[in-house]
């Protein structure tokens, strides 16, 4: 018994199935919540690049630098992670309705890269407007 308690990485302390039922609300809400973060930080970072890459080719200088680069990808992974501490979404019963991400799944799945890209298509747009 205490072999499979250490090599476990959940372990359920009383034989009520309701427990097990909560802890995967609980799984599949932290998933659900570190997919929205992760498509924060690819839509930033697919802007940001997007942004500095057609700017450099078209006017020959880039409108951020490296520091400048790092500086925005520091306040967005500290901004992004205080809105994933601070707004993370309790467990619902809707997410038991929700067909199981297997091993093999893919984390970011295709409405997220639809997302992702529509969303810095948009933001590039705005920006070069701006730009101009």
């Amino acid at each position: 018994m205490q072999v499979a308690k250490e090599s476990a990485d959940v372990i359920i302390l009383d034989d009520n199935f309701s427990t097990i039922v909560t802890v995967g609300k609980w799984g599949r809400s932290v998933y659900i919540n570190i997919q929205k973060f992760v498509q924060f930080q690819l839509t930033v970072n697919v802007v940001v690049l997007i942004v500095n890459f057609s700017s450099a080719c078209f006017t020959g200088e880039a409108p951020l630098i490296v520091v400048q680069l790092l500086w925005v990808n520091m306040i967005m992974d500290t901004l992004g992670a205080l809105a994933l501490a601070l707004a993370t979404e309790p467990p619902n019963d809707e997410l038991m309705k929700r067909t199981p991400v297997g091993r093999k799944g893919n984390f970011i799945s295709n409405v997220m890269w639809r997302n992702i890209l529509g969303q810095a298509f948009y933001q590039f747009v705005v920006i070069w407007y701006l730009q101009t």
